[in-house]
Formats: structure tokens, sequence, C-alpha cells
């Protein structure tokens, strides 16, 4: 009987076995020949060459690229082949005579297979230089009509998003390395009112992709962005691409429909393409260039940029208006509260018809200033004094606020502070703390924020800063705020079901740069846009000492 039992058990557990483990599949692409992958490297340890077994043989041939790196134009001679390092992955109780070690891969190598029952199998192991089969187009886009093409690779389609006639223009894009293609849209100005093809031709001469290029205007979402959509559009260094010498003083970014305007303390301003993040020049201060003067910027809808001063440090506080890149500041508000202010500045709005400006009063508390501007007048140069409640700790130096409408002063807002380690949504009317997502460590600082609104849903995007050359902090989060359900839980531990995206972590920052450089005040900034047609949401981001970022995304019906 014991017996009887214990044979139930056994077969019950091999049949718990059976039934929640599925069997593995082999490592591609040779499988189920006791070799489960052969590759290959060069003798100094560079590349990684993967082989497969020919249909119908015994041959396994291991292709080369012609130019290493692929994006490259260093081009593989044979005698390169001569003396290659080749690896295998093995089932179980395989094994492979004679030993692989290096091999010349020019000549047809012998080696003989064992399995676990001792069945043997000669293969012949030799390499082929091969040109490269892609023909992908990457990124295409029309700089002089301010067009980026939407590719939608199932459909090889490329939308432009257009209305209206379109002058003949010169494309910029990218596509797979050494692939060519016809028309040839870099070298001459093409007509996109009607559709167009363009061939892709990969580097081996026989692999093609036929891309159509149609100016359209697709369908919408019925809400928010379009999942997979973020698109990395430039990534500049502040010293090495855009000329900032000067560490710690690159603190404001504001952003046009054209241009990403960065300030830097008693320097003038640079200005880059909005889309390429090329440098196109600079802003020429005058006598507002000071390390206490222009201290910070930002931008409103309309793409004024408004510089601050730092107060009560350079007197009273002084808010400036420049109406272009080439316009002189012009004096919009001055203020002399006494008060700590003007690290931050955020505005919700345009100052040509309404908006909302506030700031955070930088000393103990939770205090905040705001300014109103109705049909293109500021109501007052003294502005509202707002005392909000439900941090644990107010905040210091790094703090910042924006509001969630850009007329009505009751409405909710957003803090990102330091010295609470966490990011708040608060109530406009009761100014008390909705919601507030877990806090992060003391290390990180959270101390810039922007909102924006985006095909029927609100976003809000906000930084980590890390102060060190070490640690994993420097990234961005975009969160949809159109509800507060999700608006809970930890960013850093990807449990806030707000998060629709985020940077990657810690390669945009000052200790990413070579050599590493100290963020010594802590600072970085975010800025979210709409395109004109309210097809693309644009976020930018800036690290003290490291890179100015721009991504986009699109709402676009695929």
């Amino acid at each position: 009987m014991k017996k009887n039992k214990l044979i139930a058990i056994v077969l019950i557990f091999f049949s718990f076995l059976n039934g929640c483990h599925d069997p593995e599949e082999l490592i591609p692409p040779i499988s189920r020949e006791g070799i489960n992958s052969i590759t290959a490297t060069f003798a100094d340890g560079t590349g990684s060459f993967v082989g497969y077994i020919e249909e119908n043989s015994n041959v396994i041939t291991i292709p080369i690229p012609y130019f290493y790196p692929l994006s490259s134009n260093n081009q593989i001679v044979e005698s390169k082949l001569k003396d290659m390092r080749l690896t295998a992955n093995l089932d179980d109780n395989v094994v492979i005579s004679p030993s692989l070690l290096n091999l010349d891969l020019t000549q047809e190598n012998v080696i003989t297979v064992t399995d676990q029952v001792k069945m043997r199998k000669e293969y012949i192991v030799k390499g082929e230089i091969r040109k490269s089969s892609e023909c992908l187009l990457e990124a295409f886009k029309l700089p002089s009509l301010g067009l980026d093409g939407v590719i939608n690779e199932e459909t090889k389609t490329i939308s432009l998003v257009a209305l209206g006639n379109l002058n003949p223009a010169v494309a910029e894009i990218t596509m797979s390395y050494h692939a060519s293609i016809s028309p040839d849209p870099t070298a001459e100005a093409l007509d996109y009112n009607n559709d167009l093809e363009l061939t892709v031709t990969a580097h081996d001469g026989l692999t093609k992709n036929v891309y159509t290029i149609k100016k359209e205007v697709p369908e919408k979402l019925l809400y928010g962005i379009r999942s997979g959509s973020a698109k990395l559009m430039f990534e500049k260094q502040l010293k090495a691409d855009c000329g900032i010498m000067v560490d710690n003083l690159t603190g404001g970014m504001a952003v046009t429909n054209d241009y990403v305007i960065l300030n830097t303390r008693n320097e003038n301003s640079v200005y880059l393409d909005a889309k390429t993040g090329e440098k196109l020049g600079e802003i020429d201060l005058g006598s507002l260039k000071g390390s206490l003067t222009n201290f910070y910027n930002t931008s409103d809808t309309d793409g004024n940029v408004l510089i601050c001063n730092l107060a009560p440090n350079a007197g009273s506080f002084k808010v400036w208006k420049l109406a272009s890149v080439t316009s002189t500041p012009e004096l919009l508000i001055e203020w002399d509260g006494g008060l700590a202010i003007g690290r931050k500045l955020s505005i919700n709005g345009s100052i040509n018809g309404d908006a909302i400006i506030t700031a955070p009063i930088l000393a103990a508390g939770q205090k905040i200033v705001r300014w109103t501007v109705v049909n293109g007048v500021l109501t007052s140069q003294t502005p509202e004094i707002v005392t909000m409640s439900g941090l644990t700790k107010g905040w210091t130096t790094n703090a910042d606020v924006v509001s969630s409408s850009n007329t009505d002063v009751n409405s909710d807002y957003f803090v990102a502070s330091y010295s609470d380690n966490t990011f708040a949504w608060v109530n406009g009317t009761t100014n008390v703390v909705r919601k507030k997502l877990d806090a992060i460590s003391s290390n990180y600082i959270p101390n810039a924020v922007d909102y924006l609104e985006f095909n029927n849903a609100k976003y809000v995007t906000l930084n980590w800063v890390n102060s060190f050359t070490w640690g994993s902090a420097d990234a961005i989060w975009l969160l949809d705020v159109s509800s507060d359900m999700n608006f809970e839980g930890n960013i850093d531990l990807k449990t806030c079901n707000a998060v629709v995206w985020e940077s990657p972590r810690n390669i945009y920052g000052g200790k990413s740069v070579s050599p590493a450089v100290a963020n010594g005040n802590g600072t970085g900034d975010v800025a979210l846009r709409v395109s004109e047609d309210g097809y693309f949401l644009y976020l930018y981001f800036m690290f003290t000492n490291g890179y100015v970022v721009g991504y986009q995304f699109d709402c676009i019906d695929l």
C-alpha cells in the first residue's frame, strides 16, 4: 500500500513538471544538430558573426560584413579571415573535434560533431565576405518646409503631414548603411505634392524596398500620443556641440517652434535648430548679460522668450521678454518684493493673449508667486502670493511649479521639489497637495516641470538631476495627468501607471561627458511643445554640464 502511494506521488510530481515547464527553444540559427550556434570574431576579439547551416547541406557558413564596423568605410579584406576566433554553443555532452579555437575561414574547415549517443556528423565551416542586404529608410525630413516624414515600415509609406501646396525641397534622410536611394532626395529638390516613390537598394545591389511618400492629413488617434512613436531627434553636448564652455551656469531652456534657446549666466544665449539640435547662433543680450541678471529663461506658446534675474541678489525681480532671437529684450515685469525668487519661472499660455506665470519662492515654507496676463496685458506688476500645504517639507533652491491653465487661477498645478524629494499634484482651489508620488533618494534632485495638453490628453514632464559624477539619476519622465487615478506609486521602481515614457537613464548628465563634470548646482530643465498642426508633441530636456536632447511623439493613427 505504501509502495503504491509512493508511485502515485512520483507520478503526480512528474506530471506537475511536465505541465508547468515548456521545453526551451534552441538558440538559432543552428538548431537540433547538437550545435546551437557558432560565432566568429576577429583575432583581436572585435566583431561577432554568427554562422548558419546552409539548406540541405552540411556546410556552416559564417557571413562577414563587407565593411566593419557597419557604419564605417573600413573594407574587410580576405586576409583578415585567415585568423578568426571561433566559439560554439553545444547541447550537453556534445563535443567538436578538432577544437575550434582559431581557424582560417578562407578555407573549408572540416569538423566532426559527436552527440550524446556517440553519433558523428561532419561539417564544413567556412567564411564569406558579404555586402549588406539591409535597405531601410529610417528617417525622412524636409528642413526647409519644417516637415518630418512619418514612416510606416509595414506599409512602406512615408506621410508628410501638410496642408496646401508644397514648394520643391531637398530632404535629409537616414537609411541603412551603404545603401543607395533613387531618386536621391538629398541631391535634388523634389516635388512632394503628389505621391512619390523612392527606391532604397541595399549594398548587395539586389535587395530593395520601395517607399511611397504621401502628402496627407492622416487620421489622429482619439486620445493622446501613439504608443511607440517616441523618436530621438537629437542629442547634443553643451560643450562639444553647443560651444558652452563654462560649467554649472547653464540652467534654463526656452523652446519655440523653430529654436531651442539655452541660457547660460553671464553669457550670450545659444540657440539651436529645434528639430536637428544644430547650433545656429547666439543672442546678444547686451547689458542684460550678467551672472545674476540673465539667470534663467523659459518660453510661452507663441514663442516669446522670458528671461529673469535672481532676486533679491540682483535687486528687484525682473522679467524681460524677447519676441525673437534677433529682437532686443524688453522689460515685462519688475517687482521689488524682497523675496528670494528667480531660479525657475514657468508660463502656461502666451503673453500676447492669456497666461499664468508662476515661480516658487526660494525659502522655507511652500509659497509661490503668480502673475496673470489677460488679452496681452499684465494685470499687475505685483504678483499674488500663494501659500500651499501638504508636503512634508517645503523647498529651498531647487523647485519648480507650473499651472495647468492659462486663464483659471484656481486650476490645479504641479510642483517638483528637492526638499520633499517628490512630485506633487496640487489642488488649485484649496492649494493643498491632492496627490504625490513616492519620495526619491535625497541624493537626487527633481527641480524642473512642464505641462501641456495634446490630442485630448494632459501631460507633465519632470526631471531627476544627479549632482555628483556617480549614481543613477539624470532621467526624464512623461506622465499622463488627464486623470489623477494613476498619479501614485514610485517612478523609479516603475510602479506609477501615469508614466507613458521615460528617457534612457543616466546617459545625458554631466557624468556622461568626458571628462565627467559634477553638476554642482544640481540644475537642468524640461520643456514640452506641440507642433502647429497638432500632430506632434515635442519633449526637450537639458542637464547642466551634460546634454540637451529633443524627442518627438505623434498622435497619428497608423
